[in-house]
């Protein structure tokens, strides 16, 4: 399918308020045809996200250690962690301990989980995820890994207040790039 097409139809799939907000780019390399995937996401004609430069405003990770120090990121402990966590250290562990090893342990999962989900979109042909989510049901979209299929979702009309509204607590443990379009999708609301 050609850029100008699969333009076309990402654009009509934007959500209204975002209609003339949201813009997908791709420079023109006439002669270089191993350039085609590189692509922009702006917003209010400013690049928002360019998948293979590290230097726009959106905080790009370097270490899983950068990641467990972040502030932003609230990781839910749930019962169930905690006992795992009872039950692998076969001993009498104090309550407020195992709490905090259950956050490192989770921590270090999702540490893990957001770099290799960030190196995957910098080596990730942007056409060709595009094409899979023209594809593909939006809620597979939306519960993907994959961050550039998140924020196509999001930004997508057929994902309504109820759902944008219920989303609050997935959005904490996704990449800064995507909670970036979820804060602009749902500010719109």
């Amino acid at each position: 399918m050609s850029w100008s097409k699969l333009k076309q139809q990402l654009e009509g799939f934007l959500s209204p308020a975002l209609h003339r907000r949201v813009e997908y780019r791709a420079p023109g390399y006439r002669y270089l045809p191993d350039k085609s995937g590189i692509c922009y996401i702006s917003v209010d004609k400013k690049n928002v996200l360019n998948m293979s430069d590290k230097t726009n405003t959106i905080r790009w990770y370097q270490t899983e250690l950068e990641i467990k120090n972040d502030p932003d990121i609230q990781i839910p402990i749930a019962n169930s962690d905690i006992e795992a966590v009872r039950q692998a250290t076969k001993g009498p562990v104090p309550e407020d301990r195992l709490i905090v090893m259950a956050r490192s342990r989770k921590s270090t999962e999702h540490a893990k989980e957001l770099m290799s989900a960030q190196a995957a979109l910098v080596k990730s042909n942007f056409i060709v995820v595009a094409n899979q989510f023209l594809t593909t049901p939006i809620e597979e979209s939306l519960e993907s890994e994959e961050i550039l299929l998140n924020i196509l979702a999001l930004v997508d009309r057929r994902v309504g207040k109820k759902r944008i509204l219920s989303m609050v607590e997935k959005m904490e443990l996704k990449h800064p790039v995507v909670r970036y379009f979820y804060e602009l999708r749902r500010d719109t609301l």
